[in-house]
């Protein structure tokens, strides 16, 4: 048996930004590219899901008019090779949201929902990843057995091109930056 019988081509041959950019939403939904390497990733659980709508529509209603948040889209980290990232939830610059690809430029925060496989991924790579991008704030939720998340916050010290830890939220978040926001997670 050849790799060609187990996965399609385009599975392991390193692709384009503009190979990448010519495939249909269909094709792009579910995968993020890394190194112009195309990583699948598993379908999110129903809780992942409500978690970061819940977190995005929080983010959004505290936002500036400046800024929106969403979810489920790709940032560019970089062209060549390709490196997109489909974070959890993004909060981006508003007049931006008819630009594609969303860059590092257009992005304040990036939120992370860890799951079962994602840990590392998740709590060192995306990490590395989003500071070295140069995307200010990065929140890394861990699900807990009672069901409340545990919300990790971190600062990027542009200088060191790391992110700093900044606060730990158990139950609500209240925070000034990178807006003021409050919100419950024992309500998800």
């Amino acid at each position: 048996m050849t790799a060609d019988m187990i996965a399609p081509e385009w599975m392991h041959t390193p692709i384009t930004a503009a190979q990448y950019d010519s495939w249909s939403p269909e094709q792009c939904r579910g995968i993020e590219i890394v190194d112009g390497m195309v990583v699948v990733s598993p379908s999110a659980s129903k809780r992942h899901n409500r978690l970061a709508r819940f977190l995005a529509n929080a983010l959004d209603a505290a936002a500036s008019p400046e800024w929106n948040a969403d979810t489920d889209f790709d940032v560019r980290l970089q062209d060549v090779p390709l490196t997109n990232r489909r974070p959890d939830v993004v909060v981006y610059r508003a007049d931006t949201i008819d630009i594609t690809p969303t860059r590092p430029e257009h992005v304040l925060l990036v939120v992370e929902v860890v799951s079962p496989g994602s840990e590392t991924t998740d709590r060192i790579v995306k990490m590395e990843q989003y500071a070295k991008a140069g995307i200010s704030f990065y929140w890394r939720v861990e699900q807990t057995a009672n069901g409340v998340p545990l919300v990790y916050t971190y600062v990027l010290d542009p200088a060191a091109g790391l992110y700093r830890d900044s606060d730990v939220f158990t139950d609500i978040v209240k925070t000034a930056v990178p807006f003021p926001l409050e919100i419950s997670l024992s309500s998800i």
